[in-house]
């Protein structure tokens, strides 16, 4: 298996209130990348929001490709969102993307 970093954008359509933007960090803190070798020296942040409602998360995720590791991720994302109130309509995603590759030989 190989652990990636992988970025998954979105737009928070109506903005997002800070207690939802925490209560979205939390759900997915478990795959914070500064757990990871490379989210602590690239310093990568788990959810930036820029203003206009733009947002990238950026989570671990293991899996044995880039394909799974990306599916995976904008699994977690979407249900993270989902759990804290948001549809597809109010923060739809982009295609995820990988960050970073951590491969364990």
């Amino acid at each position: 298996m190989t652990t990636y970093v992988i970025t998954v954008p979105g737009t928070f359509v109506n903005g997002v209130a800070d207690t939802a933007r925490s209560d979205i960090e939390r759900r997915l803190r478990p795959r914070d990348p500064q757990n990871t070798e490379l989210g602590e020296s690239e310093e990568l942040s788990l959810l930036t929001v820029e203003d206009g409602g733009m947002f990238s998360a950026r989570i671990e995720v293991e899996a044995a490709d880039q394909a799974g590791a990306e599916s995976e991720a904008v699994r977690l994302v979407s249900q993270a969102l989902r759990d804290s109130g948001f549809t597809e309509q109010d923060a739809p995603l982009g295609p995820a993307f990988v960050t970073g590759i951590d491969s364990e030989f």
